[in-house]
């Protein structure tokens, strides 16, 4: 039966146990989770390559417990920290820089790429290994934001599979299987947490600090992604994400606020059902489901117990309060190369919000004037898709 991911050719095959595995991130609060489910089921999985950043120290703790063949970090300097921290009497290659991102997500010896990196620097490492044709675990939303339909057509023309790692689209997932019929389907409903400052309006959100704004309720996530959560912005990415990994017009993707963040996602259907995932907010959940699919394998969460939780509470995103969401729907809409104006700004402008450079409300601000700006330009290529995503951080690093 047909699963919905366009992505995702009938003539796909999955590899079998134990699945080698390329991890992208690893040293990221994805990499944690990952890693938990690994040492839990180490007659599943094995580990083939590591790539993690500027955290050498880290990343040379993790290659000394599972002893892959390839490591990668982003500069020289990361790359003296994790050969210095190595054990005597193991030597991985290891690899710097994007290019080595992209070989590491390519390589023969690993059957699944769990692809974690955070912003646009993931978008060349998933484009490599969908042009590889591996099983892709995909837990980098900028991907497909800056270039899901190049993506999806190196999945179609090499095999690919794409399982998503977010919890939102991983939900929708297990909602579609085994649903054949488009003609089924009515729509599918983002859940979102509302972030730290749900229910705040714009003026307490002038002066919000960048301690607030890292402090979700919920989730344990990585700057960029919390301030992401705070804005909406997050929300409006995984918003064009599920376009591009289902095949759909963003009008039939709505998002509601769902503060207990235990409903992960709905699929509503022709007849009115609405197909729910519940679970606890824990990304091991998720991560778990893609590597192991089409199994399901036991992780180390705590249970859901409903009565314990005691309700369920649901809301309308407030707009105006938090634009970011209107603008990834507007962009989405736009063309094609409008997402990746979106996301280039955005990354800017957190950034800047980060260093104390900017207010939280000056996010959604620049990103705004970005797109009133823009007009639509080739994204045909990877090439052109990096060329515009560097132009628009350009602009946004000189915007007043």
């Amino acid at each position: 039966m047909k699963t919905y991911i366009s992505p995702w050719p009938e003539t796909a095959s999955l590899p079998g146990f134990p699945r080698a595995l390329s991890i992208l991130g690893a040293t990221g609060s994805i990499g944690d989770s990952a890693f938990k489910v690994i040492r839990k089921h180490p007659d599943l999985f094995t580990v083939t390559a590591l790539a993690g950043g500027r955290n050498g120290k880290k990343l040379a703790r993790l290659c000394a417990e599972f002893r892959p063949g390839f490591a990668c970090v982003l500069d020289d300097g990361a790359r003296k920290e994790f050969l210095d921290n190595l054990p005597a009497g193991y030597a991985p290659e290891v690899l710097v820089g994007p290019e080595g991102y992209a070989r590491l997500a390519a390589l023969p010896q690993a059957d699944m790429v769990l692809s974690a990196i955070v912003g646009a620097a993931g978008f060349e490492p998933t484009l490599a290994a969908a042009e590889a044709g591996k099983m892709i675990c995909l837990a980098n939303k900028e991907s497909l934001v800056l270039g899901g339909h190049l993506i999806r057509r190196a999945c179609a023309g090499s095999g690919a599979v794409i399982m998503p790692v977010d919890s939102e689209h991983n939900a929708l997932f297990q909602g579609l299987c085994g649903h054949g019929d488009d003609g089924e389907l009515k729509r599918l409903i983002l859940t979102a947490s509302g972030g730290p400052f749900r229910g705040r309006d714009r003026q307490f959100l002038e002066s919000v600090t960048r301690e607030q704004a890292l402090n979700h309720p919920n989730w344990s996530m990585g700057a960029k992604i919390s301030v992401d959560s705070a804005t909406l912005m997050n929300k409006g990415l995984e918003l064009i994400e599920a376009c591009h990994l289902y095949g759909l017009s963003p009008h039939l993707v709505d998002v509601v606020v769902h503060p207990q963040s235990i409903v992960h996602s709905l699929v509503e259907y022709v007849d009115g059902s609405q197909l729910a995932h519940l679970g606890m907010p824990d990304m091991q959940v998720p991560i778990a489901f893609c590597m192991s699919y089409p199994a399901r394998v036991a992780v180390d969460v705590p249970q859901l117990n409903l009565a314990d939780v005691g309700s369920l509470t649901f809301e309308k995103p407030n707009l105006d309060a938090f634009p970011c969401l209107r603008l990834a729907q507007e962009a989405f809409a736009a063309g094609p190369s409008h997402p990746t104006v979106l996301n280039a700004v955005n990354e800017v402008a957190v950034a800047a919000f980060l260093n104390g450079k900017i207010r939280f409300t000056d996010i959604p601000a620049m990103i705004e004037v970005a797109l009133g700006r823009h007009r639509e330009a080739d994204v045909s290529t990877p090439e052109a898709v990096l060329a515009l995503d560097a132009q628009s951080r350009r602009e946004a690093e000189t915007m007043p």
